[in-house]
């Protein structure tokens, strides 16, 4: 498939789209400064807002809600997954998440029963507690939402808008895993790894983090790769030049079929290019692949290159994914 077709491919990709409509909820809640008497640090166009709490700490707030799509498909699955994004959001931020709570609206009691256990298992395997919530017993539809609280260190916050002209893009995957057999478009790396291994990797952008080796990073999540970069180059309000052959994939898997997957445990950074190594070895002590991909550029335009043609994908002075 030549470059062309890949951009296509992506720019009309669902799991993009779906992301315009953030920019008419969050143009509802703009607020002043002083409207609160706590430290705003973080909010819209993260993957988890910030806010300041004490001298050096500060809590992080996610929130998402699963795809009705994935819903259908497999509700364990959604359930099991309704925890690990949220975890991944926090672990993004280099945070560490400490709690979570839901929102269950489900019609029918036996697809009740698969998400329970599919949150349950989640729980066990990302040892982060639900500790509350509220429940719809008579609901039209079956949704699930969670939401997860953690905690980081004020000044090492890994933010989404903080790319810096001339850092280097880094993509970073756990690349042993499968496609998820009900949904092709989840790469399932956790459920078959050890708990100990799980938070490892999560714990490896806390380590990221506090020793302040990136700028800015990412969870991979529902817009793919590229659309996740392109959101985090939005916020950062910069652009950037990705050179898609070098982005880390499984042999086996198609590169604009992996272009579009959730990557179970995937990440997006921008870093000084002398930090990359210390970062690279950072991912590759829990089992993860990490490779400079591209560059941020003052202009603010994200190209893909397959290293010898290179095209526009987004133009963030004309378009938008989220609008943040």
């Amino acid at each position: 498939m030549d470059l062309k077709n890949i951009i296509n491919e992506i720019k009309n990709f669902e799991g993009i789209l779906r992301k315009i409509a953030i920019k008419d909820v969050v143009e509802t809640f703009k607020f002043e400064d002083d409207d609160y008497d706590f430290d705003i640090i973080v909010d819209f166009g993260d993957d988890a807002a910030v806010i300041g709490i004490d001298g050096d700490k500060a809590i992080l707030l996610a929130a998402d809600g699963i795809w009705g799509k994935l819903l259908e498909a497999d509700p364990w699955w959604a359930g099991y997954c309704s925890v690990l994004v949220n975890c991944k959001d926090i672990a993004a931020m280099g945070g560490k998440c400490i709690g979570m709570t839901n929102i269950i609206s489900i019609k029918d009691k036996d697809i009740c029963r698969e998400v329970l256990k599919g949150v349950k298992d989640g729980v066990k395997k990302f040892g982060v507690p639900m500790v509350g919530g509220h429940t719809h017993p008579d609901a039209i539809c079956n949704v699930l939402d969670v939401s997860i609280t953690g905690i980081a260190k004020k000044d090492c916050i890994l933010r989404s808008d903080n790319a810096k002209i001339g850092d280097k893009i880094i993509f970073a995957y756990d690349l042993v895993g499968q496609i998820y057999k009900s949904f092709p478009l989840n790469w399932d790396t956790t459920t078959m790894k050890s708990k100990k291994l799980v938070k490892a990797q999560m714990d490896a952008l806390v380590q990221i983090a506090e020793n302040k080796l990136a700028n800015s990073c990412k969870d991979i999540s529902n817009p793919g790769s590229i659309g996740t970069l392109g959101m985090l180059l939005e916020v950062s309000r910069k652009g950037g030049v990705v050179d898609i052959t070098k982005i880390p994939k499984p042999e086996e898997i198609d590169l604009i079929h992996w272009l579009k997957v959730y990557p179970g445990s995937g990440y997006v950074l921008t870093a000084k290019e002398e930090n990359f190594k210390e970062i690279k070895d950072i991912f590759e002590d829990v089992k993860m692949t990490a490779e400079i991909c591209g560059d941020v550029i003052a202009e603010r335009k994200l190209y893909l290159t397959d290293g010898e043609n290179k095209e526009i994908i987004f133009d963030f002075e004309k378009e938008f994914i989220c609008g943040c």
